[in-house]
C-alpha cells in the first residue's frame, strides 16, 4: 500500500469529537447538490490523479516536493469540515488563535519573541510582503538580491514598482560580498535580500558577512528562507551555512515555507518582522470585517484577505506532534536528508560517469554527465533525464553558470550548463541512496550504449 488509508481512522474518530462541540444545534436537513454522484466523480478524479510522479516515493529526488505529513493531512481534512477563514476572527476563532501560536514557534526557532507575522499562501505571497514593507520603509532605494535568488524578487519588485538589481554570484552559488560592497557603497539601496537556501543549488548566501556590510552601510535585510529556513535547527551543517544561520535572528524580514520541510500541504508560507510596528503600514479600515474583537485581527497585519484556517491548523498539529527544536525528531529528520545528499556525491564522484558540483550546503546536489563541452554535456543530461525516468528515478534538470563545474569551466565556449540535480529532502532518502545512485548510473550506461 502505498498511499496512507490507516489514518482515516483517526480522522474519523476526531471527527465524532468535533461534531459533538455542535450537537446542542438544531437538525436541519443537509443534502449537497450532485451527492448521488459524488463517488462516480471522486473515482473519476483518483484516475486522473494517477497521472503524476510519485512525489511521496524516495525515488523521487526532482523538485522540492515533501509529501505532507499524516497529521497534517488529517488536521487540514478535519478543518475543513468547518472551513474557518483566517482572515478575521470573525471568520476563524479557533483557528486564528492556532495560527498565532504556530507562528509564534517558527519565529522562535529564530530567536524572535517579539516580532509581527503570520501565515500567507506560500513564499511567492510572504516575499511580496516582506519587499512591500521595504518599499514602505525606504521609497525609492533599491532592492538587491544574488542573481541566485529566486526569480520572484525581481517579479516582485517589478509589480510593486520598486526598483531591482542582481548581484554576481560566486562559483559556489552564493552571493558575491565584493560584488554586494561596492554595488552598496553608492548609498542607494535600501534592501539587501539574502538568499538561505537557493532552489537551484540549496547554496546560502554569507548572511554573516551580509550583517557585517550592513553596519557600515545601513541598508536593511530581508532572509529568503523559504526552502533552507528549518536548517537553522540542523547541527550537521557546513562552516557557511552553519555561521549564517546562527546570526538569522538579526535581520529585519524572515520568509519561509512550511509547505517545504515543515510537511505542510500547499499552500502555507510565513513572514516575519522583527520590528512588530511595521504593523501601523497595514492600517486600513473595514466597515464590516473586524467588529466582534478589540483584538488585532490576522486580517489587518496582511495583504491577503480569505486565508485558509486549515492552513493554520494542520501546522499547529505537526508542530504539537513533532516540535521544531534543535536535537528533536523534526530536527533529525532535516540532518538525515543533508547526510543523504553528502552520501549521494561520494557515491557519484568516486564512479567514473558523474562530475558532481561544488559540495551541497543543504540537500540539494547537483551533476552533469562526465566528457565533452558543455554543450555536449547539456545534451547528454537531458538524455539521462529522461532515462532515469524509465528506470523509474525521477530527478531534474537545471540551467546553471558554467563556472559551478570547474572541469567545464575550463573549457570555455559556454556561460551555462544544462546539469542533472537531485532534491534529498525526504528522511528516508538516506536508505534509498545506493538504489539511487544505482539507477542513475545504468540510467546513464543504458543511454551510453543506445548512443
Amino acid at each position: 500500500m502505498a498511499l496512507d488509508r490507516e489514518s482515516l481512522k483517526i480522522l474519523s474518530k476526531a471527527l465524532e469529537k468535533l461534531d459533538a462541540g455542535f450537537s446542542s444545534l438544531p437538525e436541519f436537513s443537509h443534502s449537497p447538490a450532485g451527492s448521488a454522484r459524488m463517488e462516480e466523480v471522486l473515482l473519476a478524479l483518483a484516475e486522473k490523479l494517477r497521472d503524476n510522479y510519485p512525489y511521496f516515493h524516495p525515488l523521487y529526488a526532482g523538485q522540492m516536493l515533501k509529501p505532507p505529513h499524516p497529521v497534517a493531512r488529517l488536521a487540514y481534512s478535519l478543518a475543513m469540515y468547518i472551513n474557518p477563514n483566517n482572515h478575521a476572527l470573525d471568520g476563524g476563532r479557533a483557528t486564528s488563535a492556532l495560527e498565532r501560536e504556530a507562528v509564534a514557534e517558527i519565529a522562535a526557532m529564530f530567536g524572535w519573541k517579539e516580532f509581527l507575522g503570520h501565515l500567507c499562501g506560500g513564499g511567492t505571497m510572504a516575499n511580496l510582503e516582506a519587499l512591500w514593507v521595504a518599499g514602505q520603509l525606504h521609497p525609492g532605494r533599491k532592492i538587491l538580491a544574488s542573481e541566485q535568488a529566486h526569480y520572484t524578487h525581481s517579479r516582485i519588485s517589478s509589480v510593486l514598482q520598486l526598483t531591482f538589481e542582481k548581484v554576481a554570484c560566486d562559483r559556489l552559488g552564493r552571493m558575491d560580498l565584493d560584488s554586494l560592497a561596492k554595488r552598496a557603497a553608492r548609498g542607494d539601496v535600501g534592501t539587501v535580500v539574502a538568499t538561505m537556501g537557493t532552489t537551484a543549488t540549496g547554496s546560502v548566501d554569507p548572511l554573516h558577512e551580509i550583517l557585517r556590510l550592513r553596519e557600515k552601510l545601513g541598508f536593511r535585510v530581508h532572509a529568503d528562507a523559504a526552502y533552507g529556513g528549518y536548517f537553522v535547527l540542523a547541527s550537521n551543517l557546513g562552516e557557511n551555512a552553519a555561521a549564517s544561520f546562527a546570526r538569522i535572528g538579526e535581520v529585519d524580514s524572515i520568509v519561509i515555507d512550511p509547505h517545504k520541510h515543515g510537511q505542510q500541504p500547499y499552500g502555507c508560507g510565513c513572514v516575519l518582522f522583527r520590528d512588530p510596528a511595521v504593523g501601523r503600514l497595514y492600517k486600513h479600515d473595514s466597515p464590516y470585517t473586524y467588529f466582534s474583537s478589540g483584538e488585532l485581527h490576522l486580517g489587518e497585519i496582511s495583504l491577503e484577505c480569505s486565508r485558509p484556517g486549515a492552513a493554520a491548523a494542520a501546522l499547529w498539529a505537526t508542530q504539537k506532534l513533532l516540535p521544531i527544536q534543535r536535537g528533536g525528531e523534526f530536527a533529525s529528520g532535516l540532518e538525515r536528508g543533508r547526510e543523504a545528499v553528502l552520501k549521494f556525491r561520494r557515491a557519484i564522484e568516486g564512479g567514473e560517469t558523474f562530475n558532481p558540483a561544488f559540495e551541497p550546503e543543504l540537500d540539494i546536489l547537483c551533476f552533469v554527465p562526465r566528457g565533452g563541452s558543455p554543450k555536449a554535456v547539456s545534451a547528454k543530461s537531458r538524455q539521462i533525464f529522461e532515462q532515469t525516468a524509465r528506470e523509474g528515478l525521477h530527478l531534474a534538470v537545471a540551467e546553471l553558470p558554467v563556472k559551478f563545474f570547474r572541469h567545464l569551466a575550463a573549457k570555455g565556449g559556454s556561460r551555462s550548463v544544462t546539469c542533472l540535480r537531485s532534491v534529498m529532502m525526504k528522511p528516508e532518502h538516506l536508505e534509498w541512496v545506493d538504489e539511487i545512485a544505482r539507477r542513475l548510473v545504468r540510467a546513464a550506461q543504458s543511454k551510453r550504449r543506445a548512443g
